[in-house]
């Protein structure tokens, strides 16, 4: 039997509380950032909490599980790393010591190590109904009212542009978030759609951004910059030739444009009936290449096509037919690349054994060499189409002193506009009403399905079932959505068997967050509480959180937060949470598991079949 070891909740508690020490060094507007040396010597800076996260150097397998939970939800949402795990310790820590009360927990669960180990998983499922059942109600009744819409009909707004900053100020240095999220609003009104949502955009942006951004080394950040175009990794296999018409006509190859000897999986047959030797069969075949080849480039001459895209290497035969015939040939562009240049311009690859026509070619107003860095790329613009008149189309060029730091202003893009994906995600119609509410837009009002008051829902805090929130909903940054959403939550002193409820644990947990961004200063932690309470008991001017107003309090000064991400955040913490406390044991094995060595497997007991977490 491999050795095992038992996982109380003391030791959950103690690893969660070792990444929390991490990453609080970066937390907040006053947080720094960390700096990570490689063993080879390469040095790592950044203020993400993904980033510091996954790079560390963790043995425990659970320590390994929590990351990777913040690792998907940050992928998912683009936000709230380092968030995810204050909160997390938190709960723990309030699930610890109400296990831990004495006479009230051996009331309930007489004082044993198992009756305290099962008193865990209790709490963490009894967080997992309320969240799961009621968080969404609260939030759009408690929480919604008191934020409003940003509208993305003009995303140059100072709204819009302090919800990026807010973000960036958590993500690179404070020097460099106003400039970022200029750059990042620009590249947005660009990708704009004009007839769709604004999560089309963003959804476009997401899925290309790989292709959309050039990094570039060795620059001060001030130098990035918005790029007519596309811009195509890989430079000219052949010269680039000015071509003397416009449009520049352009084909797209997935694969060999000459006809390639054996496939994976061919069989070639050599000198095969009819008395035909080897040789010739290969002579034969090699001539019928040629002339093939040679017919693709008449073709494609016939067409007026001077700029030729290909997925693979060609031939050295392709590449002298295409100089020879005055057509710039570009090799082995990504498949990334290759899918955004065909959604830009609407062209039809050419695949194997296709005959080339019109539906094959597009047109560009340009294609020349662009030099970036130390690397010479290929720029191309497109012309106006149909399909193309909705977007202006653009590269992003990004900027930094060194390789980590151009990373790092990478992922704070990338993860911003994850964010704004998330934020701006339809959502379906609630499909019963308590009363409603009114959300304040940059453009005027926007109606919403709500309770629009606190004290009608003083005494009933669920209005709404299902409930949805509005695409673009934010609230001052600062603890609002903590402050407000504790307040909230049902508070009895205790339960039946005299432990503390578990939404006094979630509303405890709530209030690290707003105690860790004010921890420089608790004056200004009790300033916020108090403005925000008597906001909420006197609620004729719900907007009154400083946002309109001509001097914004410190509130506003640490921007804005997107509600849903707030709210998808919590729902992960939770979950997180009811899945590391239903952890019983940790069998340590000698043997390979799946692609690693030396890894470990964790029992759970909370379901009846066996989990194994690697």
């Amino acid at each position: 039997m491999p050795p095992s070891e038992r996982l109380p909740l003391e030791q959950v508690l103690e690893i969660v509380s070792a990444l929390e020490a991490v990453v609080l060094r970066s937390f907040g507007p006053e947080g720094g950032q960390v700096l990570f040396t490689r063993d080879t010597g390469q040095a790592m800076l950044s203020r993400s909490g993904t980033c510091i996260l996954s790079a560390l150097h963790l043995e425990h397998p659970l320590a390994r599980v929590v990351v990777e939970s913040v690792w998907k939800h940050s992928r998912g949402t683009g936000d709230g790393s380092k968030t995810f795990i204050l909160l997390l310790a938190s709960l723990l820590r309030g699930i610890s010591k109400a296990t831990s009360r004495g006479p009230s927990a051996s009331h309930a669960y007489g004082f044993t190590e198992a009756a305290k180990a099962a008193a865990a998983p209790y709490f963490a499922n009894k967080l997992l109904e309320l969240v799961s059942s009621d968080l969404d109600d609260l939030i759009a009744v408690n929480v919604v009212p008191y934020g409003f819409c940003v509208s993305l009909e003009d995303f140059t707004t100072h709204s819009g542009r302090l919800l990026l900053a807010s973000f960036f100020h958590t993500r690179v240095s404070h020097v460099h978030c106003s400039y970022l999220s200029e750059l990042t609003c620009e590249m947005l009104n660009r990708w704009k759609y004009k007839s769709d949502l604004p999560y089309i955009s963003f959804q476009f942006l997401s899925d290309n951004f790989p292709a959309l951004h050039t990094p570039v080394s060795g620059f001060p950040v001030s130098s990035s910059r918005l790029i007519e175009g596309q811009v195509i990794h890989r430079d000219f296999a052949t010269p680039c030739l000015p071509s003397k018409q416009q449009p520049v006509k352009v084909v797209v190859f997935t694969d060999y444009m000459q006809p390639i000897l054996l496939s994976t999986g061919d069989v070639l047959k050599l000198g095969y009936g009819g008395g035909v030797t080897p040789e010739s069969s290969i002579v034969h075949f090699s001539a019928w290449t040629e002339r093939s080849l040679e017919s693709v480039i008449a073709e494609l001459q016939s067409l007026g096509v001077s700029l030729l895209l290909s997925a693979v290497k060609q031939s050295d035969a392709a590449v002298a037919l295409a100089t020879q015939a005055h057509m710039s040939l570009v090799e082995c562009v990504s498949e990334e690349e290759l899918s955004l240049f065909v959604q830009l311009s609407g062209v039809t690859p050419v695949s194997r054994g296709c005959t080339i026509q019109l539906e094959h070619v597009a047109a560009l107003s340009f294609c020349r060499p662009i030099l970036l860095g130390g690397h010479r790329y290929v720029q191309v613009a497109f012309c106006e189409s149909p399909k193309s008149s909705k977007v202006n189309p653009c590269s992003l060029v990004i900027c930094g002193p060194g390789e980590g730091q151009t990373d790092q202003y990478i992922c704070a893009i990338r993860d911003a506009v994850c964010m704004l994906m998330t934020t701006w995600e339809p959502k379906h119609t609630s499909e019963t009403t308590a009363s409603r509410g009114t959300l304040q837009s940059d453009k005027g009002t926007a109606s919403l399905d709500m309770t629009p008051t606190f004290q009608s829902t003083a005494n009933k805090p669920y209005g709404l079932k299902k409930c949805v929130f509005e695409p673009g909903c934010v609230i001052p940054a600062g603890g609002t959505f903590e402050f407000l959403l504790s307040r909230a939550l049902p508070n009895p002193s205790s339960d039946t068997n005299g432990l503390p409820s578990v939404s006094q644990l979630l509303a405890n947990a709530l209030l690290s967050v707003p105690r860790q961004i004010y921890s420089h200063s608790p004056k200004l932690f009790l300033q916020a509480q108090t403005r925000i309470m008597s906001l909420v008991q006197n609620p004729s001017n719900p907007f009154s959180l400083g946002l309109k107003e001509s001097t914004p309090g410190p509130m506003v000064d640490l921007g804005l937060e997107s509600v849903t991400c707030k709210y998808q955040l919590i729902l992960a913490v939770v979950q997180c949470a009811t899945s590391v406390l239903r952890v019983d044991t940790v069998l340590h094995t000698r043997t390979a598991l799946h692609t690693q060595s030396k890894k470990h497997t964790i029992f759970s007991r909370a379901s009846t079949e066996d989990e194994a977490e690697d």
